[in-house]
């Protein structure tokens, strides 16, 4: 058995950080891109520009610096955000993992 679940964090209401725009948040961080982060993982460019844009504005803070031939980097905040939905998505797998172990222990 196999315990699912999805994790966002909202701001006022509203979605700031699913998972897949934190896949998104990161392959930028990795590749230096958002062109290079939208191709990996067969987005297109203006998809992820968009969820970029719109993360950064319901967060009311810059994720990225771009820098103009050094690509774009995360700033401090960026960092701070992808650190705590790391922290949480941990939590939640724990949970998940420690419920399928019940499930094992006992016929249903």
């Amino acid at each position: 058995m196999k315990i699912r679940y999805k994790v966002w964090i909202e701001k006022d209401g509203e979605p700031l950080l699913s998972y897949g725009k934190y896949l998104l948040l990161k392959e930028v961080d990795k590749t230096g891109s958002i062109r290079k982060a939208a191709e990996n993982l067969k987005i297109s460019y203006k998809k992820a520009h968009s969820y970029i844009k719109l993360t950064e504005k319901r967060f009311g803070k810059k994720l990225f610096v771009r820098l103009r031939g050094k690509g774009t980097l995360l700033t401090d905040e960026g960092k701070k955000l992808l650190e705590a939905y790391e922290r949480i998505l941990k939590m939640f797998e724990d949970t998940a993992q420690n419920a399928e172990k019940i499930f094992q222990n006992r016929t249903l």
